[in-house]
């Protein structure tokens, strides 16, 4: 067997040498197995040479020690199956002037190649031709086996995330990189985004199958240490020699061990897969019909199902997972840039939606022991396109009342028809008009410190509570005259009669709008 860092020439790559073409050879037996490597090239007459060789030579003889003796002609080619040759050529000439047929019946029955040469040729000059370019794609792929590694380590000493790390290993195989855990779940892709689209289309089939042989380009790698293995690397449809692929792979797969030995993610790679697929599907950058197979391929049902989007602020992504499967739902969970987490649930069509929706946002407030925990929903989604949209909306519902001084009176889950004008407030907040009336409104209170710190988020409560002074000086601890006196200082500094239902309208539509800016 030869070694990812001994690349062989196969026979049948031998046989279109120039060198080679000029004795027209011509392949007599096992015509099936000229894909096998030539690790070397061996000149020998003696009928007992097998016991010479070491496994993957070609060998080149005259056959003048064989003639007329049949036996030895057969014996002579079981010894080089049993010593695992990868072929023998023969030179017609004095000893054989025809190929020899017990010869080429023996080769056939034991798989072993047999050419022979019908024009008188130099064996030395195959043999060094041969020997040459084997140490020319040795030294290559040493030199290539230290690129790939010295590479790949700089990345990961950079600190470089696992997408850039696979992204390496794309350019360096020139296919598409598929990185899975046990289950055949992707957990990453790298490469042109069409071929990956291509193998992720039909991953179910590939995963079923173990995936195709590595003659077809499919190489393998298994990921794991000290005794575990939690993952593997494969290359789709590599195009070079196989044992340049096993190199890459296995240069690959030591990269992504070290990368997550020395924890160069704050998250594992099933976190991340999950973070990449819904920030793909929240920012609608990605068309949705693209990043199906993506879901598909990691493990999410997707056929004939009902999509549930969440967003949920006040939870951690890991309780989340865990409540998942305590429930038995499928779903992907995945933390988003500004810190709450989306939840894509996706549930047969003729589950209740709503009811599994309410039971997962009361099992999470009792394993999270968090009363501010909101979950934010929108209504299911039966088209895979919807999506996108129906995450938007739920992020929008959970941007809208968090800090909202009355969540508590929310609902266990909350929905666009909960969020009313702060809904809509939120919405608009980067409408440049919208930022303008805002700080019309309250310009009065926007230029000192003291009247932001003092004076708006009296303004902020008592709008909140229907313009209640009881509970507004309860709230803040004063008295009321002394909330009196707060109340007519924000009058005065905005021009305003609070008392004036449209006017008090205007400046809380004004408050949201600025608080909605300044998050």
């Amino acid at each position: 067997m030869t070694s990812a860092l001994e690349p062989a020439l196969s026979v049948r790559q031998v046989l279109t040498l120039d060198r080679v073409l000029a004795g027209e050879p011509e392949v007599v037996a096992a015509a099936g197995h000229l894909d096998r490597p030539v690790r070397w090239v061996h000149v020998a007459e003696a009928p007992d040479v097998g016991v010479m060789l070491s496994g993957g030579e070609m060998v080149l003889t005259t056959g003048v020690l064989l003639a007329g003796d049949t036996e030895k002609q057969a014996e002579y080619i079981r010894s080089l199956h049993r010593a695992e040759a990868a072929a023998v050529v023969l030179g017609l000439g004095r000893a054989f002037p025809t190929p020899p047929d017990v010869m080429r019946r023996a080769a056939e029955r034991c798989g072993l190649p047999l050419v022979v040469l019908h024009r008188p040729f130099p064996f030395a000059e195959l043999t060094e031709e041969v020997q040459s370019r084997l140490v020319r794609r040795k030294f290559a792929a040493v030199s290539l086996s230290e690129a790939v590694r010295t590479a790949l380590t700089g990345l990961i000493t950079a600190g470089v995330p696992l997408q850039r790390l696979l992204d390496e290993i794309a350019v360096h195989a020139g296919c598409p990189v598929i990185l899975t855990n046990l289950a055949h779940r992707v957990l990453a892709t790298a490469g042109e985004r069409p071929a990956v689209d291509d193998v992720l289309r039909d991953w179910e089939r590939i995963a079923r199958q173990a995936g195709g042989s590595e003659g077809d380009g499919w190489v393998r790698a298994e990921l794991g240490g000290r005794g575990e293995r939690w993952g593997r690397i494969v290359l789709c449809g590599y195009r070079g020699d196989s044992p340049i692929g096993r190199l890459l792979a296995e240069r690959a797969a030591e990269a992504l061990v070290l990368h997550r030995m020395l924890g160069g993610a704050a998250h594992s790679w099933e976190e991340q897969s999950a973070q990449s697929l819904l920030t793909d599907l929240v920012s609608g950058v990605v068309p949705a019909r693209q990043l199906l197979p993506r879901a598909r391929a990691a493990g999410l049902p997707v056929n004939r199902r009902a999509f549930v989007p969440l967003v949920v602020r006040g939870g951690e992504p890991a309780g989340l997972v865990r409540v998942l499967r305590l429930l038995g739902l499928s779903g992907l969970v995945a933390e988003l840039a500004d810190g709450a987490t989306a939840v894509l649930l996706s549930l047969a069509r003729d589950q209740d939606a709503e009811a599994l929706t309410a039971h997962l946002a009361a099992r999470l407030r009792t394993e999270s022991d968090a009363l501010g925990t909101v979950v934010a929903a929108a209504d299911a989604r039966t088209a895979w396109e919807d999506v996108p949209a129906g995450l938007r909306e739920a992020r929008h519902v959970a941007d809208a009342v968090t800090g909202h001084s009355a969540a508590q009176d929310l609902p266990a889950v909350v929905r666009l028809k909960d969020v009313h004008l702060r809904g809509l407030i939120r919405l608009l907040r980067d409408d440049p008009q919208v930022q303008s009336f805002a700080e019309r409104e309250l310009d009065g209170l926007l230029g000192g410190c003291d009247a932001e710190q003092e004076l708006l988020p009296v303004l902020r409560t008592y709008l909140a509570t229907g313009r209640n002074k009881s509970r507004t000086a309860q709230l803040h601890h004063v008295s009321r005259p002394a909330l009196y006196r707060r109340l007519e200082a924000i009058q005065a500094r905005l021009g305003v009669d609070l008392d004036d239902f449209e006017q008090a309208a205007s400046v809380h539509i004004a408050l949201l709008a600025h608080d909605a800016q300044h998050g």
